[in-house]
């Protein structure tokens, strides 16, 4: 993982705000405007793991995080609130933001959040190559705004709090399983959101999603066939043919680039270090090593020793 930890604290009283532009700037977050005295401390903690999911904790004073980052690389952010109040401006409408909300979008759209006083939020970007292809109407993503109010939210909200609270004390092994359980809530909120057009075509879409969060629960098993996912999920294989092919997709293609994707994670992981590249794809479901480099090699230019070797 890099870290990257920066306090306004280190710097003289004059200097504070340029420096925290500076930081915000690191962090592709547009400051429209910064805290208003240069004498307020402001800190940021920031860990990006081997996938490209960056995690930071920031603590300043009232300011506004406005506009669009042409320089943002295409991504999903999502910022939980842990302290303080705030108001997001979607450019239609705007939202009384609370501690414990959370906001998201997708990078490249232009919003505002108006932190109104001192304040402490985990933001965090997960890149879209990541998650496009799980998503049901990923072309259709909006900024959204999660109450921490209700059931599913309150959980996800604790689970980013607990993440912000022990950031500075998380190895590269003990966040793996965080980003993945972080990376499951962000699929099935952004599947909630998506703005998606009605009548047939929704429920279709809407099928796939159920389908596709099954398919994560299987994606294990070597004998997990368009069989017999149709019989877990109560309908026909030609039906899921026809649900794959309405996204221009194949089943034996999206189970294959799944556990490819998985295998990649673990090939950097920490955690699987000590672990050979034959057992990590055989816990994915490839039935052979031979089989299973081929399709690495085809899939992202390099076998999995040169991706393990080069750190990912």
């Amino acid at each position: 993982m890099k870290a990257w930890a920066f306090t306004t604290d280190a710097y003289p009283l004059h200097a504070r705000r340029a420096a925290w532009r500076e930081a915000m700037v690191r962090l592709r977050l547009p400051v429209a405007a910064p805290p208003e005295t240069d004498g307020s401390s402001a800190s940021v903690t920031s860990l990006v793991t081997t996938t490209g999911m960056e995690f930071s904790v920031v603590r300043a004073g009232a300011q506004a995080i406005s506009g669009r980052n042409s320089d943002q690389p295409a991504a999903v952010w999502l910022a939980a609130l842990l302290e303080g109040s705030a108001v997001l401006n979607d450019g239609d409408s705007e939202a009384q933001i609370n501690a414990g909300d959370i906001v998201f979008g997708p990078t490249g759209m232009a919003a505002s959040l108006h932190l109104t006083t001192r304040f402490r939020l985990l933001f965090l970007t997960a890149p879209r190559l990541a998650l496009d292809h799980r998503l049901v109407a990923p072309r259709s993503l909006r900024i959204g705004h999660l109450p921490a109010t209700s059931g599913t939210n309150r959980i996800f909200s604790g689970l980013l709090r607990a993440v912000a609270d022990s950031l500075d004390d998380l190895s590269g092994d003990q966040l793996r399983p965080v980003e993945l359980a972080v990376t499951e809530f962000l699929v099935a909120t952004l599947g909630t959101h998506a703005v998606e057009p009605r009548g047939a075509a929704a429920t279709r879409r809407a099928r796939l999603h159920r389908v596709r969060q099954t398919i994560e629960s299987l994606l294990t098993d070597p004998e997990l066939t368009l069989t017999r996912l149709a019989e877990v999920e109560g309908v026909s294989p030609r039906y899921l043919q026809k649900l794959f092919s309405s996204e221009g997709e194949t089943f034996t293609h999206y189970i294959r680039l799944r556990r490819l994707e998985r295998c990649k994670l673990d090939l950097v992981s920490p955690r699987h270090g000590d672990q050979s590249i034959s057992s990590i794809c055989f816990r994915w479901g490839f039935n052979g090593s031979a089989h299973f480099s081929r399709a690495f090699r085809q899939q992202y230019g390099v076998s999995p020793r040169e991706f393990r070797q080069a750190g990912g």
